[in-house]
């Protein structure tokens, strides 16, 4: 590659980072009309700026790469990141769930991801403060819904606030299912804001089995607050990409861990 090539490779880059910056998100094709270059080389562009830890990748483009403590993209943002990944924690995860239990959802897109897997359930009870996940049932019969109150947070299209932690004290439910913005064996499950993280460290007291459901791309990440410490997990479901020396010390410490 020449001088002259490499320099335009880098301006290119760090006009896709600018672009980002200003729209939050970016398409495969949009930047390759935009800059006169094939899909593939900007699949290439923006994989090299993913191992810069500049951005996201998600499906057909990308995603900013939220900065430590800060909120993270909007739902329907973060529903594409992983994708894969999440589809089939879901599925794990909603596997484990039997007709007549009681299970409290957090508001992620993980939560969503095992929603769709239980809309066909009879007698199951759903908690859960996530929009999008009480949505998803609205063409289950079987499956009755509760919600407690709250302030909407538009981040994460979920209700917070005292009036739901309170409400949550009248439950208790099967199994928890929680995913995190980080989550490592020190600090445990983190997320990234504090009304969120105080509904969902309430849920977990709630639940008679906690069940973490965090992507590979969460495990060796802190964020802001912890929610659930590893002590009190039962189980975590992952992907293959987990990493291996984690997985293995969660082991021998006894706790199930299912990759997928």
């Amino acid at each position: 590659m020449t001088t002259a090539q490499k320099l335009f490779l880098q301006e290119r880059l760090n006009q896709i980072v600018g672009l980002l910056q200003e729209q939050g998100r970016v398409s495969v094709a949009d930047l390759s009309e935009k800059f006169g270059v094939s899909m593939v080389t900007i699949r290439h562009d923006l994989a090299t700026l993913e191992q810069q830890r500049r951005l996201v990748r998600t499906h057909g483009g990308a995603v900013v790469k939220p900065d430590f403590g800060m909120e993270p993209p909007g739902f329907a943002l973060r529903r594409q990141l992983h994708l894969a990944e999440k589809e089939r924690i879901g599925r794990a995860a909603a596997a484990l769930v039997r007709d007549g239990e009681s299970v409290a959802l957090d508001a992620s897109t993980t939560a969503w991801q095992i929603a769709r897997h239980l809309k066909d359930r009879r007698e199951l009870t759903v908690v859960t403060n996530g929009l999008f996940i009480a949505l998803e049932f609205l063409d289950s019969p079987g499956v009755t819904v509760v919600m407690p109150g709250g302030s909407l947070r538009i981040a994460s299209a979920s209700l917070v606030g005292n009036q739901g932690t309170c409400i949550l004290e009248r439950y208790h439910v099967q199994k928890g299912f929680f995913s995190a913005g980080g989550f490592t064996l020190q600090e445990g499950l983190t997320d990234t804001n504090q009304y969120e993280v105080e509904l969902k460290q309430r849920m977990v007291d709630r639940s008679k089995e906690v069940i973490a459901v965090v992507d590979s791309s969460k495990w060796g990440q802190v964020t802001f607050a912890s929610l659930a410490s590893v002590a009190q997990l039962d189980q975590v479901i992952s992907d293959g990409a987990a990493p291996a020396e984690m997985v293995s010390i969660l082991r021998d410490r006894g706790t199930l861990v299912t990759l997928v």
